[in-house]
C-alpha cells in the first residue's frame, strides 16, 4: 500500500490493515499479553502513566524513578514474547529494511489516557525509523518539531493506520492528546492499542 500523506515528514498509511488483518493482530496480541501482562509504568518523577504497556521482541521499554530505558525482561521476570510474524512483515513493507526491530512496544489507551509530547530517543541509531500501528478507538495524534517549541499539527488516527517516523521526522516531538471512546468496535472493552516498532541497538 502506498502512503496516504506526509505530515511534518511523517508518512501516514491510512487503513493499511483491513478489518480482517486488524482482528488477526488483536488475536496475536492476546497471546503476548497472557505471557507478559500489561503494567502501568511510572515517570521519572514517580507519577503513574495513564497508559498501560507491555512489549514483544528482544527488549521492552520501561520507565520508573531511575529514568527511561529498555529492559530484556518483563517486570515479572519473564523474557518478552516474540514479535508476531505479521508485524515483522508490516515493518519490512513500510520501511524496506531487512534489519528487524528489537522492540514492539504495546500501549493500551483507555478512554482518558493520553501521551504527552515526547521524542523517541532512547535508541542507539536514529537512522532507523520508528513505526506506529493503531488498533481500536480513534486517537488525536499531534506532531511538532525536533525542538520542543514551535507550532504543531494534529490528525486523527483510526484503527488500521500506520505511521512511519523516519529521516528528518525521526526525532520530532509527538504525542496523543485524546482518544475518541466508542469510535471502534475492534476491542471488546473499547480503548486503543498502539504498537510501536523500534530498532534499539
Amino acid at each position: 500500500m502506498q502512503k496516504t500523506l506526509t505530515i511534518r515528514g511523517a508518512d501516514l498509511y491510512q487503513g493499511y490493515l483491513d478489518p480482517e488483518a486488524q482482528q488477526a493482530l488483536v488475536d496475536a496480541l492476546r497471546e503476548i499479553i497472557r505471557a507478559a501482562p500489561f503494567f502501568r509504568p511510572e515517570t521519572r518523577w514517580g507519577k503513574p502513566m495513564s497508559v498501560r504497556m507491555t512489549a514483544a521482541g528482544r527488549y521492552g521499554w520501561f520507565s520508573d524513578r531511575k529514568g527511561y530505558r529498555y529492559e530484556p525482561r518483563h517486570p515479572s521476570g519473564v523474557v518478552w514474547p516474540a514479535i508476531p510474524a505479521m508485524v515483522l512483515d508490516l515493518w519490512r513493507d513500510v520501511t524496506g529494511l531487512a534489519r528487524e526491530p528489537d522492540c514492539c512496544l504495546i500501549n493500551y489507551y483507555g478512554a482518558d489516557a493520553k501521551m504527552g509530547m515526547h521524542q523517541d530517543k532512547d535508541e542507539a541509531d536514529f537512522s532507523m525509523p520508528v513505526v506506529s500501528i493503531s488498533l481500536g478507538d480513534d486517537a488525536l495524534f499531534r506532531l511538532g518539531n525536533v525542538a520542543r517549541s514551535g507550532a504543531t499539527e494534529s490528525i486523527w488516527l483510526t484503527s488500521g493506520d500506520v505511521v512511519v517516523l523516519g529521516g528528518d521526522a525521526r526525532l520530532i516531538h509527538h504525542g496523543i492528546d485524546r482518544v475518541r471512546p466508542g469510535s471502534s468496535q475492534l476491542l471488546p472493552k473499547g480503548g486503543r492499542i498502539n504498537l510501536t516498532l523500534r530498532v534499539v541497538d
